[in-house]
């Protein structure tokens, strides 16, 4: 695949400025500039995360709202369940909440729904299964219950009370619950504030459980004075950095927290799924995302999250590492089916792609496995950089999962094709759907004649950002580590990149890997000499 060269304009005179009044490198602050900081103030808060730079919970729309009726509940002795969703921040919100509200004195259960017989959201079917077997009068929706509109209004008829604590997409109408805690909802209100939009759930659910514990202590709350919100904070870093929201802002505080809590953790759960998928002892975004979310996630994609649950809620080592094997091997089945669908899904679109006029990839097949679906779409869409939807399923209402690029919101997209639909829901690049197969056809034809409108040829081509061109004598050791500043990279805060010119070969070419297809090569700018590997080379000759 061909990439879009996109080098960040080079702002020398800034960057000097900025060297100057921080004492760091020209190299250091042009990275910073491309990132849009340019005062020192912002700056340091980037440079140096720190929770105490976290802003009031209570400015979230709706969330005192939240706490008043949970601590109701308290007074109360009223029961709750939360109702939770089978993906590794759904997981992890789920977890966050036992942990406080139990602890404190709240009487609660929590539901998972089962991917296969119940889907994704607060559907009717899986509500109705929760209150079958937890029947109480209040429900926590968290990380879904967004559009529940329809679910939401009957429970309400019954009697149930529902408070959501949701990042995805709001309707419009938006669903009639007793607090609709969403960050979306920021854009449309009076507080014009960016601090909470990035939130995915678990952050929210960390924000709910610091405003549980603020407001425990003004009222007298047992317990609340000395709980230590701390300790949750591995929870936190897993989940956000899992559910790939960018790791700016708030999330950037959380997560660099998170990640120090998740390198020494001593929850049995996090530690059982460490040894099993051999993470390294300080763990950073790609260790997470890589070896610890997948293995999380298999439960989920396959059947229920409730093993996953166990895992994180294990009080001894003993208890958590059956569990955590038992997702590993869930995870390889997972591999394997995931494989076999992203091979026969990526030749399928061989066969017909046009990129002259196929802007949009839709393909759904008879019992592709809808745990896997949203995967091979992020698979599909590496290959083809194109917004994806892949759906399978049986009977007479199939499910997909889509994928998007830059450029294209692919929430936005789906609610005008709402006549095709039987559900829909997510944020600009993730969504999934309910669709009879008959009107798959129909639904890739209104996809691509949206995505000509918003989107340029340009577009559609993969961009490869560049934070500057620089000389080979630039990257020391101590540059190295100074650059290490702007981690924790991922979504929003990409890991740096940097091009050198002119450069030819100080050495001959070396040959590694069992089949010999990576490279290792010595190059030169004349004035410095560093080793690079080129991976994945190929196995013929240079």
């Amino acid at each position: 695949m061909k990439f879009r060269w996109s080098p960040a304009p080079p702002q020398p005179l800034l960057a000097e400025k900025l060297a100057a009044q921080l004492k760091i490198s020209p190299l250091l602050g042009q990275c910073l500039l491309n990132r849009g900081l340019s005062e020192p103030p912002a700056i340091e808060k980037f440079l140096a995360p720190r929770l105490k730079n976290l802003a009031d919970p209570f400015l979230l729309p709706n969330l005192a709202v939240a706490v008043e009726r949970l601590l109701l509940a308290h007074e109360r002795g009223e029961p709750l369940v939360i109702f939770g969703d089978y993906d590794v921040d759904g997981v992890t919100s789920t977890t966050l909440l036992l942990e406080v509200l139990r602890p404190l004195g709240w009487q609660v259960d929590a539901y998972l729904p089962h991917r296969m017989d119940e889907g994704y959201g607060l559907s009717r079917d899986g509500v109705e299964n929760c209150l079958k077997k937890y029947p109480v009068k209040l429900l926590l929706a968290v990380d879904c219950g967004s559009t529940a509109v329809e679910t939401i209004a009957w429970l309400r008829e019954i009697g149930v009370e529902v408070i959501v604590l949701d990042h995805h997409q709001v309707s419009n109408p938006a669903p009639e619950a007793v607090a609709l805690v969403n960050p979306q909802l920021t854009q449309n209100s009076k507080l014009k504030t960016q601090n909470f939009t990035e939130l995915c759930s678990v952050g929210l659910a960390f924000k709910l459980a610091h405003a549980l514990v603020k407001r425990g202590r003004e009222t007298g709350l047992p317990g609340a004075a000395e709980f230590d919100l701390k300790p949750l904070l591995d929870l936190v870093a897993l989940g956000t950095i899992a559910d790939l929201v960018p790791l700016i802002g708030e999330n950037r505080i959380l997560v660099t927290a998170g990640l120090a809590r998740l390198s020494t953790t001593q929850r049995p759960g996090i530690v059982a799924l460490k040894q099993v998928a051999q993470s390294p002892e300080k763990l950073g975004t790609v260790d997470v995302g890589f070896q610890l979310a997948p293995r999380l996630n298999a439960a989920g994609r396959l059947e229920t999250a409730e093993e996953s649950l166990h895992l994180l809620l294990a009080e001894n080592l003993e208890e958590a590492l059956p569990l955590a094997q038992n997702l590993d091997a869930r995870n390889r089945e997972r591999q394997k089916i995931e494989r076999g669908i992203s091979d026969e899904a990526s030749g399928i679109v061989r066969s017909k792609f046009n990129p002259l006029t196929d802007f949009v990839i839709v393909e759904g097949q008879l019992l592709w496995h809808i745990g896997v679906v949203g995967i091979v779409a992020s698979r599909v869409l590496s290959e083809f950089y194109r917004p994806t939807i892949i759906i399978g399923g049986e009977g007479e209402a199939w499910r997909g999962s889509g994928r998007s690029i830059a450029g294209f919101d692919l929430a936005a997209a789906l609610r005008e094709c709402d006549d095709l639909l039987i559900k829909h829901g997510g944020h600009a690049m993730a969504a999934g759907l309910t669709i009879a197969p008959d009107k798959i056809d129909l639904l890739r034809q209104r996809l691509n004649e949206l995505a000509r409108l918003k989107l340029k040829p340009e577009d559609l081509q993969p961009p490869l950002r560049l934070d500057a061109e620089a000389g080979l004598g630039e990257f020391t050791l101590d540059s190295l580590a100074e650059l290490d500043r702007l981690k924790p990279a991922g979504m929003g805060n990409s890991a740096v990149q940097f091009c050198a010119r002119n450069l030819s070969h100080a050495r001959p070419l070396q040959r590694m890997g069992a089949k010999k297809q990576h490279v290792k090569l010595w190059v030169t700018d004349g004035s410095a000499t560093h080793e690079a590997v080129w991976w994945n080379a190929g196995e013929g000759s240079l």
